[in-house]
């Protein structure tokens, strides 16, 4: 048979049944019913269960990753949400402990400021206020420096003062600060009186002590003295107003060797921690030292009469 008259339509097996446009025509309508009877009547419900129970471990393993993933991102940000609330919190408890301690502080100030302000109105001698600037570098003596001097009229020899007793003595002035010598400094004396028996004394710095103290020298081992006793100044030595505290006696020794008693004393101020002080005029003019030229006769230092 020629090539030319090959025919070119389907078998007669492909060309049976209805055409493809009414299967469809035929295959919307049904699907229309189907979806018209599973709105109305819910037919097809039992199907989606059974279907979706088949199919939910597929489901749940499928999800498995997604969920890790998820749940890992979501962690790590929780941890680094966490991480910073607690930084956050931690530099706020500092700046509220900074500022506890410094209303601590403030309060103690405030509290040695109103005894500082009441001492100064019971003694009738002029008072300078003053504040204490640091220690002296000198580790062999007892001073602090404080921040007023020449220029604010603080004399050499001035007493200073606490809110609780005597501090020590100015013993050199600069214009703009001075220098205090404590009187617990190994240089440095004062005149006592028992507040109790009335009995006086002279209170040494002794810093050679267990901590900071005075030492009462020169006494009879039969004086009237006794632990807790309060000594306050005597007045005779023209530089402390009489009547300030300056320490508690702490303990008694005998001395067998001798006919002397020795007497430590504790004093009352706090040297360590005292922020403002009270400088008060000295009550005598301090004595100057005499010129060279006339410490003696000049036919004395020749060897010759006067």
């Amino acid at each position: 048979m020629p090539l030319g008259t090959l025919d070119s339509t389907p078998p007669p097996f492909f060309r049976q049944g209805p055409s493809a446009l009414s299967k469809l025509v035929f295959f919307s309508a049904l699907a229309l019913l189907l979806m018209l009877a599973d709105v109305r009547f819910h037919v097809t419900q039992p199907l989606r269960d059974v279907i979706a129970t088949a199919l939910y471990p597929v489901q749940w393993l499928v999800l498995r990753p997604i969920v890790w993933v998820q749940g890992g991102s979501q962690y790590f940000e929780s941890l680094n949400r966490s991480q910073a609330s607690e930084a956050a919190a931690q530099y706020q408890l500092g700046l509220q402990s900074q500022r506890a301690q410094q209303v601590e502080q403030l309060t103690l100030e405030n509290t040695r400021l109103r005894a500082l302000l009441e001492m100064r109105a019971r003694i009738n001698t002029p008072a300078l206020a003053a504040q204490v600037l640091y220690d002296a570098a000198d580790p062999y003596t007892r001073k602090v420096i404080l921040d007023k001097g020449a220029l604010d009229a603080v004399a050499a020899g001035a007493p200073v003062l606490d809110e609780s007793g005597v501090l020590g003595q100015v013993t050199r002035v600069y214009p703009a600060v001075s220098e205090v010598t404590l009187i617990t400094d190994p240089n440095q004396a004062i005149p006592v009186l028992n507040a109790r028996t009335g009995a006086r004394g002279l209170a040494f710095g002794n810093a050679s002590l267990g901590s900071p103290a005075l030492e009462l020298r020169y006494l009879d081992s039969n004086v009237d003295m006794a632990a807790g006793d309060l000594l306050t100044t005597s007045g005779v030595d023209g530089v402390y107003p009489p009547g300030l505290q300056v320490g508690r006696v702490l303990k008694l020794e005998n001395r067998p060797d001798s006919g002397f008693v020795r007497i430590t004393v504790a004093p009352v101020a706090s040297l360590d921690g005292s922020l403002h002080v009270l400088v008060l005029k000295p009550l005598t003019d301090p004595i100057l030292a005499r010129p060279a030229d006339q410490a003696e006769p000049k036919s004395a230092r020749r060897g010759g009469p006067p």
